[in-house]
């Protein structure tokens, strides 16, 4: 099967198209959870369109921990099912769906207490363990192992000695979430899903009390576009509330924000070999393995705030520099923070306070006719919400519709992505690169590395690294324009690449080549590319400024200082 292009062709003929006839199903917002709905809408045969107002995975989907994992700390709170499905989805993802982008990573849990701590730990650990060889696909998640102090030193010699008696190693797994979601709707438009990034639903259209449509507004052109569509699934996680809105009715459940934020350092301010898990006293603290960097997080706060730009204060980051200095030898400073970010948990929530359950288990509402809601979850069991979402719809669908295929559709890049990682020392000599970065591009596109070589092959300077991001290539900000549906600056440099959070200039001494690099495939002039070059170093700026309030009205004051490429 050829790979569909998320060109600005293919996103011009896909809403034309989306005019045309009549959807079985279309979905609302493009993170994780619309892309994953979209995908198993398409592949069971159904005419399917999906929109988001702003980019794939612009929201919770690219702002998370970057972890594919159960969920440890579910297993003490006796939710058997939910790790259970998570840990099977895990396995799923690492060796059949995306084996190109879910990586197994290790983590340290510490133990404090000599003897009672350990049995206890412990057993939840191997729990955990059997759990997730029970559920199959395994394959690739060493078991656990138990490691005294000496140990400790040896996997992380810049853990502090006096900070533990001992550690339970066990793995995970990791993605980038912002490239996994990306590739969901790239997968999706390839089995022939009609996808458009920048695309906003204005209104539902109605018949009497039935959703039959709804009417679009292309964002780029601000041109609106009137579809009709047997069934509709709202998945746009934190504004599900708000979505809702736009048929009057009340949802059966409301969703509410969580903050969290994250830090990333460089690899050589932590001496360590593997991760490091972390009580605290609200929840947990993750010291994740990124790459050259390592992502430090998370807080869980309340957020009333704009939902597009969640903010982290200045005391966000005291916070998690504080748990994080309670166990290493070098404690890090504010200087050693390359990049911030914040996102938002789609958390759902009952009718009133006190009948309120805030739950990362997912729920499926059908408020009205034609209409399907689904929130909650948790980012590695997306693939469950979206089956049961599609399923739901089905349900309001006539004739028989197969059931859902997902869990053997792998994605764009995993069909033979092992044999090319054996075959990367001859890649790169073809390619004429160094085999350092086959290795990055296959573990970013997988089988699809092809068409990025291709532009290397037909411009050799597309080979050569981007300044002061060295970790990428310029043929990949390229691709990014004419493959992955990158529309603006903001897109190649937070999303498709992460070089707004892995330098210390957070992507501002790169935004001019990257602006000229996709300035022809995006049919940019001058003045369009002055502006988007502008408009993201405000935004770096506000995003800086933003950081240094003490709290999250003055942050997000602050944040939304930065104007917005395209407003929705």
């Amino acid at each position: 099967m050829e790979i569909k292009a998320l060109s600005p062709q293919a996103r011009a003929d896909a809403l034309r198209e989306m005019a045309e006839g009549e959807l079985d199903v279309l979905v609302v917002g493009g993170g994780v959870v619309g892309t994953g709905a979209a995908l198993d809408a398409v592949t069971r045969g159904l005419r399917t369109a999906m929109v988001e107002a702003r980019d794939w995975a612009s929201g919770t989907s690219s702002r998370s921990s970057k972890l594919i994992h159960g969920g440890l700390r579910y297993l003490e709170m006796l939710d058997f099912a939910l790790v259970h499905e998570a840990l099977s989805e895990r396995g799923l993802l690492r060796n059949k769906l995306a084996p190109h982008l879910v990586r197994p990573v290790p983590f340290l849990y510490p133990l404090s207490k000599r003897v009672t701590e350990r049995p206890y730990v412990g057993s939840g650990v191997a729990l955990y363990d059997a759990m997730a060889i029970s559920g199959g696909n395994n394959k690739g998640f060493p078991l656990h192992r138990h490691l005294t102090r000496k140990g400790v030193q040896r996997e992380a010699p810049g853990i502090r000695k006096d900070a533990m008696v001992g550690a339970i190693q066990y793995y995970d797994g990791q993605v980038d979430d912002a490239r996994h979601t990306m590739t969901i709707a790239r997968t999706a438009a390839t089995y022939g899903a009609l996808v458009a990034n920048r695309t906003r639903v204005k209104e539902f259209v109605r018949e009497g009390e039935r959703v039959v449509g709804a009417v679009l507004v292309d964002l780029e052109s601000g041109a609106e576009i009137r579809v009709k569509a047997k069934q509709v699934i709202n998945a746009t996680g934190v504004w599900t509330d708000e979505t809702q809105e736009l048929v009057n009715a009340r949802g059966q459940f409301k969703v509410r924000a969580s903050k969290g934020i994250h830090l990333v350092v460089p690899r050589d301010r932590i001496q360590s070999k593997t991760g490091v898990i972390l009580r605290t006293e609200k929840s947990v603290l993750f010291i994740i393995p990124w790459g050259r960097h390592w992502i430090i997080g998370t807080t869980d706060t309340d957020w009333t705030m704009d939902k597009a730009h969640p903010a982290a204060t200045s005391a966000d980051i005291d916070y998690v520099l504080e748990h994080a200095n309670s166990v290493l030898k070098s404690p890090l400073a504010r200087e050693d923070v390359q990049g911030v970010y914040a996102g938002l948990r789609p958390l759902l929530s009952g009718e009133s306070e006190s009948t309120s359950k805030l739950s990362r288990e997912h729920v499926v509402g059908h408020p009205v006719p034609g209409l399907v809601v689904v929130a909650g979850g948790k980012y590695t069991t997306y693939r469950v919400m979206a089956k049961d979402a599609v399923d739901v719809a089905v349900e309001g669908l006539d004739g028989k519709v197969p059931a859902s295929t997902t869990e053997n559709v792998p994605l764009v890049g995993a069909e033979g992505y092992h044999a090319l990682w054996n075959q990367r020392h001859a890649l790169a000599a073809r390619a004429g690169i160094h085999v350092d970065h086959v290795e990055h591009l296959l573990n970013r596109y997988g089988s699809a590395i092809d068409e990025v070589l291709a532009l290397i092959v037909a411009d050799p300077t597309l080979g050569e690294v981007l300044p002061h991001a060295d970790e990428y290539l310029k043929a990949e900000v390229v691709y990014a324009a004419t493959h992955e549906g990158a529309r603006h600056l903001d897109d190649v440099l937070a999303r498709r690449t992460r070089i707004s959070i892995e330098t210390y200039d957070r992507g501002t001494e790169t935004a001019e080549l990257a602006a000229d690099l996709v300035a022809g495939p995006l049919g940019w002039d001058d003045e369009r590319r002055a502006t988007e070059v502008r408009t993201y170093l405000q935004r770096v700026a506000a995003e800086r400024a933003s950081q240094e309030q003490p709290d999250d009205a003055s942050a997000d004051a602050v944040r939304l200082q930065a104007p917005e490429i395209v407003p929705v």
